[in-house]
This record gives C-alpha cells, sequence and structure tokens, in this order.
C-alpha cells in the first residue's frame, strides 16, 4: 500500500479502470500524472478508443499543451488512456474519471451521457461532435494472394478474417454496419433491399472469421502478427501501420460506410476537477485546421476529404453514412440489440456472441 499513496489520484483511477474492466491502456495502463502536480501545472484526462493512439500523443497533445501554455501560462499535463470503444465507454461510467472523451461512434458516447455525466447537448456544434472520419476496408497481405476485390470475396472457402468482437469494439460495429449496409444497396452478388439476404450474406462472412479481439487496434495487430487473410478494419489503422514499416495492402470496397468518430466533454469530471475551461477548449482545438492536418498525417480523412485520382484519398463509388439506417438509435436497434442481425449472424455462423 505504501508505493501507491504516491499515486495521483487521478492516475491511481486509471490504473483501476484498466484493471478493474480487463481492457489495455497504452503500455500496459494509462499515462501516470506526475506524483504531486508542480504550481501552475494543470492535467488534463483523456479517454479515447484505441485507434487514435499515436496522432494524439505524438501530435494533437503535445500541441495542444503549448497552445494552453502560451494562452494561460499554466503547465498542461496529459493523462491517456486508450480502450476499445465500448470498454472506454463503460470504464468512464464505472469511475474513470476522464475530462475528456475521443470514441469510435455515438451509441458510446450517448451511453455516458444517458448515465448522467454529459450534462451538456454534445452533439450541438457545427459537426455534431464529431471530430475524425475515416472508411471501412479490407486490408490484405502484400500482393494481395487472395485476390480479395470486394465483400463477396470473404465469403470465398479458406479465406481467414479478422475482425473485432461488437460487443466490444466500435470499430466492430462499423465493420458490421459497412457490409449489411453494402449487401443492403445492391451493391454485393445478393439480391439487394433483402434483409434476410443480407443476414445470410453477413453469417457467411462471419464463418470465415478466425479471431475476434477486443478492440480494432487489437486486430490489426493481430494481423500483423502474421494471423489472417484480410482484416476488416479502418482505413486510417492500415495507414498507420504503413507509416511504421508494415508492407500490407488495403482494398476499399465499392460500397463502404463513412466512419465518423466524436469527442465529447465529460462535465461531471470536468467539472469535480476545475478542468471545464482546458477541457471545453481542447475538444475546440479538435476542430481547428491544424489538429485537423495531424488527423490526416494519421490517415484519418479530414472534413471535405479531396478523393479519386491525384487526391489524397482513393475515391469510394458508393460511399454512405449511418443515417443510410436511420441513424445510430435505430442502427443499433436492427443490428446490434440482443436478439438483432448481428446476433443472429453469428449464431449461424457458429461464433458465440
Amino acid at each position: 500500500m505504501g508505493p501507491m499513496l504516491h499515486l495521483h489520484p487521478r492516475a491511481l483511477l486509471a490504473l483501476l479502470a484498466c484493471g478493474l474492466f480487463g481492457a489495455s491502456c497504452q503500455d500496459g495502463s494509462a499515462s501516470a500524472a506526475p506524483g504531486a502536480a508542480a504550481l501552475g501545472t494543470r492535467t488534463l484526462t483523456l479517454g479515447a478508443y484505441t485507434t487514435p493512439r499515436e496522432v494524439y500523443g505524438k501530435e494533437i497533445l503535445p500541441a495542444f499543451a503549448q497552445l494552453w501554455e502560451s494562452q494561460h501560462h499554466e503547465k498542461l499535463e496529459f493523462q491517456e488512456s486508450y480502450l476499445g470503444s465500448g470498454a472506454q465507454s463503460r470504464a468512464v461510467i464505472g469511475g474513470f474519471a476522464a475530462d475528456v472523451i475521443a470514441l469510435s461512434l455515438e451509441p458510446d458516447v450517448t451511453r455516458i451521457a444517458e448515465a448522467g455525466l454529459i450534462e451538456h447537448d454534445w452533439k450541438a456544434g457545427a459537426n455534431a461532435g464529431i471530430v475524425t472520419r475515416s472508411i471501412v476496408v479490407l486490408a490484405v497481405r502484400k500482393g494481395n494472394p487472395k485476390n480479395i476485390r470486394d465483400w463477396d470475396d470473404l465469403r470465398k472457402p479458406g479465406v481467414a478474417i479478422l475482425t473485432p468482437n461488437a460487443k466490444t469494439s466500435g470499430g466492430a460495429m462499423w465493420n458490421i454496419a459497412a457490409l449489411y449496409g453494402a449487401v443492403v444497396r445492391g451493391k454485393t452478388s445478393a439480391p439487394g433491399d433483402d434483409p434476410a439476404a443480407a443476414e445470410k450474406f453477413l453469417s457467411e462472412v462471419l464463418a470465415n472469421v478466425t479471431v475476434m479481439d477486443k478492440g480494432a487496434r487489437e486486430s490489426m495487430i493481430t494481423f500483423e502478427n502474421g494471423v489472417g487473410d484480410v482484416a476488416i478494419t479502418y482505413e486510417n489503422e492500415v495507414l498507420v501501420g504503413r507509416m511504421a514499416g508494415r508492407d500490407y495492402e488495403y482494398v476499399v470496397p465499392q460500397s463502404t460506410i463513412l466512419i465518423e468518430n466524436p469527442a465529447a466533454v465529460v462535465d461531471r469530471y470536468a467539472q469535480e476537477h476545475g478542468n471545464e475551461e482546458c477541457a471545453r477548449a481542447f475538444l475546440d482545438y479538435l476542430a481547428t485546421p491544424a489538429a485537423q492536418e495531424s488527423f490526416a498525417r494519421y490517415g484519418l480523412r479530414p472534413e471535405g476529404a479531396k478523393t479519386g485520382p491525384g487526391a489524397p484519398w482513393p475515391a469510394v463509388s458508393d460511399l454512405f453514412t449511418i443515417q443510410h439506417f436511420g441513424g445510430w438509435p435505430a442502427a443499433v436497434k436492427q443490428l446490434f440489440a440482443e436478439g438483432g442481425v448481428y446476433d443472429r449472424a453469428a449464431s449461424a455462423a457458429g461464433k458465440a456472441k
């Protein structure tokens, strides 16, 4: 018990969040704050999903800390935790006192708001709370030896697929929405606008899934370790891996979904820490051109990203949004509720829910 007395209280909470919720944090735990904050030092706690940890840690947080110090003459330090989006959401509700959350999808923020921790309308801003964007793609081995070209190829016998578990990962929910949406929109060999055919298609793909990790980052690490032929994932996950020297490639399906990642101030915790002004300033900073350029350098598509030949981003023939399903509440009810499309397809594929 002796050494724990020297931990900053919020650092201890972060460590407990990692341990109690069974999820991994950056470097095995949340980043610890100093044992005793010096005069004129503030600590802001960020709870994020796993995918953008590099851009936050290497560019966004240092840049904002420098800006804050120049404007407020106060040193700013960050405490960071990166978990699967669903796991991070539950950790915050369970007591991990993040001042700001940056998660994979809207329902994970909504869950925190419904728990009474977010008291303002977090979607009221110009971008409805969205700070980063990507698309769902198919990561393949160098040279694409399995000749994966679109969603239909994932049903082929002998194709080993990786995708995270939709019960813990926001990335997995985006993956399922992308695949199912492409089928019902008539962009695969299955009959379009036919929910039964789309569900059967999904079950056939899930039958080829060999590993379901708890988060998008863990799924890509498994792929990098040589497991599987194709990983359904975020475009930016592939681009970050290639920045780090990985030699895999990716295929953009003709029809896929625009991933939109939200962020919000967690009012209850920010108020308790006296961090409201700083947390809101940080959230505002994420929408600035400087921050969006940082996100773009790490593979996340900025607002209004230019696509197509000669542009930084590959074009998508049929790019749709979650509004195809009527928004996230309707999508959750249809696809991810207990006994919904995903559960039925997983059961038919012989996968544990």
